[in-house]
Formats: structure tokens, C-alpha cells, sequence
């Protein structure tokens, strides 16, 4: 079947997007490209990693289930963010022990970010997963003790946000900075312009 001139424009124009996802660094990312989604409806799903699950594919595992999760004929972009040490797992800290134990592990070492990326439309999904490594520097006793202060751990994958005060912490990374963000730009465009989502690349407030 040949489609009219145009018609695949009108019918992307039309596409509705839901963002899976709560994060106001997602919405931020997404804003850098002109994209702003109609709806944001963050994803209630079981984020317990299975036994001896190793962190790519738990990353993946969870876009997809959050994609999947969201009873919508919309277009819906999900994605969940694994900082991990080896075959270790580092979620979002409970408290600020455990944020103070993620950032003694991390001093002076590299790590891995990984973020599984699942757009889905009806029946069908795309999948990414994107992986940037970090080096962190070594961190002092004070270092640690100001930034578990400044609070900026609330809420991070790792305990710490490199869009932050965290980046003083980082003297390199080698892959995607919007990945360790939370959200790889270059993919998720890519993926989007695939779906027929029109990507203006105009940016706006975020």
C-alpha cells in the first residue's frame, strides 16, 4: 500500500507520549530535543532484582516491565538506571548509611552506569541498554561526610548524581553522559525517530 505524500507526518504528529518514569532529570534530558511528553505516569513495578541477576540485563528487565506495566495505546518511553561494581548491584540508598557505604565503595575506583531503555507501541517494543564507566576519585572522610549532608543522595541509583555536586567526584568517564544522567539522548532520539515520534531537536523548558 502507498501512503499519500505526507501521510506518515499527520499520522507521527499524532502520537501521544508517556514518559514511565517520575524523574524530573528524564523530563530535563528529553527537553534538550524538543521532546515533552503528553503524560507522565511513573511505572509501579517490583524492582527487586532476581537472584544472581547480573546488572545489564536487571536494567533491561525493568524497562521492558515498566514499558509494559502502563495500560496505554500511547507511545510509552520507560527506563531504569543500574550503577554497578562488578557483578554488584547498587540501587538507591535506604538511608544515609548505606549511601555512605555506596560512596566508600565507589572512592577511587571505576564503575559501571547502565540504563536499559524500553519504548513501546501496542504489541511492540524496542529495547537498548547503554553503558558509560566511570572513575571516581578517592574520596576523604570530609568529602563524604559534606555530600551525605548536602542530601543530593535522596533518590540516586549509586548514592550520587554527576549533574551535581557528585561531578566533583568524577575526573573521567569514558561512554554517554546523558546515560549517566539517567537517560542516553543519542539512543532514546534514535529510538523515538524509528517509532515515528517527531524529534524537533528544538529544546524548551524544561
Amino acid at each position: 500500500m502507498i501512503c499519500p505524500k505526507g501521510a506518515s507526518t499527520i499520522a507521527s504528529s499524532k502520537l501521544r507520549l508517556i514518559l514511565g518514569s517520575g524523574s524530573p532529570r528524564r523530563r530535563e534530558l528529553l527537553a534538550q530535543i524538543g521532546v515533552v511528553p503528553d503524560e507522565i505516569r511513573p511505572a509501579d513495578i517490583d524492582e527487586t532484582p532476581h537472584k544472581a541477576e547480573l546488572p545489564r540485563p536487571y536494567a533491561a528487565r525493568l524497562a521492558v516491565e515498566k514499558a509494559q506495566a502502563i495500560e496505554s495505546d500511547d507511545l510509552i518511553l520507560s527506563a531504569d538506571t543500574v550503577v554497578a561494581v562488578g557483578r554488584r548491584i547498587l540501587g538507591k540508598p535506604e538511608n544515609a548509611a548505606q549511601a555512605a557505604q555506596f560512596l566508600m565503595l565507589l572512592s577511587g575506583r571505576r564503575h559501571r552506569v547502565i540504563t536499559g531503555v524500553a519504548l513501546r507501541l501496542g504489541g511492540k517494543i524496542w529495547s537498548r541498554q547503554v553503558e558509560t564507566v566511570v572513575k571516581f576519585k578517592r574520596l576523604s572522610d570530609m568529602e563524604i561526610s559534606a555530600y551525605l549532608r548536602s542530601n543530593e543522595w535522596q533518590g540516586k541509583a549509586g548514592g550520587y548524581a554527576i549533574q551535581g555536586i557528585g561531578g566533583a567526584f568524577i575526573p573521567a568517564i569514558n561512554g554517554s553522559y546523558t546515560n549517566v544522567v539517567g537517560l542516553p539522548l543519542t539512543e532514546v532520539t534514535n529510538m523515538l525517530i524509528g517509532a515515528g515520534y517527531p524529534v524537533s531537536f528544538e529544546g524548551v523548558p524544561a
